[in-house]
């Protein structure tokens, strides 16, 4: 199972992604530019010693990530969804994709993406944080697909 992280912008959600992903053997995408330095203090503060556990692949931009994995289906995370995420069918090799935590996925990109899932929330709420959606769809993911240990 693949999370790929689309120009991520704030270093704790991103330090707490991988570390997610180091214990749920989830391979982490970064497609860059980043919003902020990946030797920064507070990213190592929160990844702790968990890198040297994690599969971590980084593109340069969009275009580069679509060609490195263009046999994959691309799942996008958008509160803009019709589909629940329960209600999908995930497959071991999908590549879900979260937008940046400011903004999203621009919409061209969004329009791009055939494939779009949801998390159920409050009416009156915009978002849930990016760490926790990755944390909530990784698991029935996961499940769906028998690969929690």
């Amino acid at each position: 199972m693949h999370i790929a992280l689309y120009k991520p912008d704030i270093p704790q959600n991103t330090a707490a992604i991988i570390r997610l992903g180091a214990c749920l053997n989830l391979k982490i995408h970064i497609i860059e530019p980043c919003g902020f330095n990946l030797h920064d203090p507070r990213f190592k503060r929160v990844v702790m010693d968990y890198l040297e556990f994690s599969k971590i692949f980084r593109y340069e931009d969009y275009n580069e990530f679509l060609i490195k994995n263009k046999k994959k289906r691309i799942v996008l995370m958008t509160t803009k969804a019709k589909k629940k995420y329960h209600k999908f069918n995930f497959r071991r090799e999908d590549i879900l994709l979260f937008g940046r935590e400011s903004a999203g996925v621009p919409e061209g990109l969004h329009k791009t993406i055939k494939d779009k899932v949801k998390v159920p929330m409050n009416k009156k709420t915009r978002s849930l944080n990016v760490a926790m959606s990755v944390a909530i769809i990784s698991a029935e993911a996961l499940r769906q697909n028998n690969l929690l240990k």
